[in-house]
């Protein structure tokens, strides 16, 4: 595939406005049920105007400007204004706690920071006498009194009019494909977040790497509900720029529900989460109403499996089939599909793995989930499956241009032209990272087949090693679990143990459902988690996930804990559980579920010393009995010699 060679990302911008100026390229949610648009050459137009007003407070090129929101219109026009002058935009998560946004601030370098709204302006106060480097804060949403180191939006948009056209254009004329157009931190699961320098050759190669990829249509619309700190949602914005396709921005993580059947859209990315809930939710519905309605379901979805079977097999679907499953598709797929918008074509799942039954799932009812992988270090882009070549359980073939191989210790390294220039400030983590000749250590370990399909089977730091040396990703494991409508999370737990065991956190409404139908005290579920009928109505779902396990695969012994929360500090901003905290924080839980283990080397050091004891306590008795045989002897001896 050959690469369009734009300098920077504001040139490839410019590309799609002159080809669609009029073309509809953002749509948000002002307000519940209303919604707001702005052509190309309209965002275009505010691009400038922003990026004039970043001059205006005498942001240069290199400078760092901190974004701390929620995805919304204003975080991707500002996106696009700092980068087209050169600057760095570094986003950070609107959840993140003050002291993680100052260590991002401070490390960073930044000089201005946007804030959502004033909520996320009290957190920047909390922490302002310790981010000195930060000139301005400018509210996206909202005013604030009182105080000239905040400013609204509306008069940070003013201050660019007296900027010259002419000193504008020359700063973006100056910005090439090396220039370092954001950094991005990581989520931070094993230590210190690491702040990767993406560069504008990364930004503007990467989308060309997906169009290469996905069978993606410029009429066809998408929506994104993503953090855009995240670089997978940034990359979905950046793919729709080059290939002029409208985006439907949510309003929040809670209305996406409400928003995507506004949106109607063709297609949308998400994390492997989302899909999960709805599996659950499905599910849990079909089985609520029970009778004829849970027959048909069942009916429904074995036919959908079987259709399924045929596309993935690459079979013609027999002509009964198809009648059948037109009627199942209009009995109960058609219902998904509409709470959905109604057009959807396929999905994208990325940034953690799909569990196979699920993807199996949607296919039967007509929507193809294509998962893929990417990470903060090449753009959250690798590879995925294709519209026309995929397999449930692998991540799909590699993207045009990218390199895969992989290592000695079976991790999987990629090479290419999306892989980040390195770490901010981190020279000895970027050694790590990146060999001298380009390759990317993923930190994944997996297997490429002889097509060159990846398959992800855990991360290197994850590995359980049980005490009997079976390597173990508990990732698989983990995702197997969830799709028990009653399993929220799960942690599994047994390195240098003889056993598996696992930290369970419950779905909340599908458990109140539970108890609901057997008259227990449905509203407290604080008690519910410490209910007797429940643990064993989880370990009766453990139970039957574990027939899909090999013998030290499956999950011996479980302790139910409460949510893994990004508030409480065990989950990410993107929805990863961090495992060494959850360890830690629930240390003394897992000791009980180990109480009893059998742990050989301390089995045998117990046999030598009861075998010890033992002979000290016979000591006595056989000295008895050696003398009264050596006695006999000698009486035998003297009866014969008489």
């Amino acid at each position: 595939m050959e690469f369009r060679e734009f300098n920077n990302l504001h040139e490839m911008l410019k590309e799609t406005v002159n080809a669609s100026p009029k073309g509809k390229a953002y749509t948000w949610f002002p307000r519940a049920g209303t919604t707001e648009s702005i052509t190309w050459q309209g965002y275009l137009d505010e691009v400038r105007k922003a990026a004039k007003s970043l001059i205006a407070l005498g942001v240069k090129k290199d400078d760092k400007v901190n974004i701390i929101s929620y995805t919304n219109y204003r975080w991707i026009l500002m996106d696009m204004a700092i980068t087209g002058i050169g600057a760095c935009t570094v986003g950070i998560y609107q959840t993140l706690l003050a002291g993680d946004c100052r260590y991002i601030i401070n490390h960073s370098d930044a000089v201005l920071i946007f804030v959502e709204n004033e909520i996320q302006l009290h957190k920047v106060y909390e922490i302002r006498s310790e981010i000195p480097g930060i000139r301005k804060a400018i509210l996206l949403n909202g005013s604030y009194e009182g105080d000239d180191w905040v400013m609204s939006f509306d008069d940070f948009m003013k201050l660019g009019e007296v900027v010259p056209d002419s000193d504008l254009d020359a700063m973006i004329s100056a910005v090439r494909q090396d220039d370092i157009a954001t950094l991005v931190y990581t989520s931070g699961t094993t230590g210190v977040p690491k702040g990767a320098m993406l560069t504008h050759e990364n930004a503007i190669i990467s989308p060309q790497i997906v169009k290469g990829s996905l069978h993606l249509q410029g009429d066809e619309e998408q929506f994104v509900f993503l953090p855009l700190a995240h670089i997978y949602a940034r990359l979905i914005v950046y793919t729709a720029v080059l290939m002029n396709i409208p985006v439907t921005l949510s309003r929040s993580m809670d209305t996406i529900v409400e928003d995507i059947k506004i949106a109607r859209p063709h297609f949308f990315c998400s994390v492997p989460r989302i899909f999960e809930k709805v599996y659950s939710k499905v599910l849990s519905g079909a089985e609520a109403k029970g009778g004829a309605a849970l027959k048909i379901f069942n009916w429904a979805r074995h036919t959908g499996y079987q259709v399924s079977d045929c596309l993935l097999d690459d079979v013609t679907v027999p002509l009964s089939l198809r009648m059948k499953y037109a009627i199942a598709s209009k009995l109960v797929f058609s219902k998904l599909k509409d709470a959905l918008g109604g057009r959807i074509r396929f999905c994208v799942s990325g940034a953690a793995p799909l569990e196979p039954s699920i993807a199996k799932f949607f296919h039967a009812a007509g929507i193809l989930i294509l998962e893929g992988i990417g990470m903060t270090e090449n753009m959250s882009f690798s590879h995925v499956n294709r519209f026309d070549d995929y397999r449930f359980g692998w991540v799909g073939l590699p993207g045009p241009g990218v390199e895969q191989k992989i290592a000695s210790d079976g991790e999987v390294l990629l090479r290419g032209r999306n892989v980040m220039k390195g770490y901010y400030k981190m020279p000895e983590e970027t050694k790590e990272a990146l060999t001298e000749d380009g390759w990317l250590h993923t930190g994944d370990v997996g297997e490429i087949d002889r097509r060159g399909f990846l398959r992800i089977t855990g991360r290197k730091k994850d590995l359980i090693i049980t005490s009997g040396g079976k390597n173990i990703a508990p990732s698989a494991i983990e995702g197997l679990l969830a799709t028990s409508k009653y399993i929220n999370q799960v942690c599994v737990i047994g390195d240098r143990r003889n056993y598996l065991s696992a930290l369970i956190t419950l779905d909340e409404g599908n458990i109140k459902d539970y108890a609901r139908g057997r008259d227990m005290d449905h509203d407290n579920f604080e008690s519910l988690m410490r209910n007797r009928e429940i643990y064993s109505l989880i370990g009766q779902e453990i139970e039957e996930k574990n027939r899909s396990l090999a013998s030290f695969e499956s999950i011996k012994k479980f302790a139910i804990v409460p949510e893994f929360t990004i508030e409480n500090d065990l989950l990410t901003p993107t929805l990863k559980v961090k495992r060494n905290k959850v360890v830690s924080r629930y240390a003394a839980v897992i000791d009980t579920l180990y109480r009893d283990e059998i742990n050989p080397a301390r089995e045998e050091k117990q046999f030598i010393e009861r075998r010890k004891l033992r002979d000290r306590r016979r000591a006595p008795l056989d000295s008895w009995v050696s003398r009264t045989f050596e006695r006999r002897t000698m009486e035998r001896r003297a009866a014969v010699s008489l």
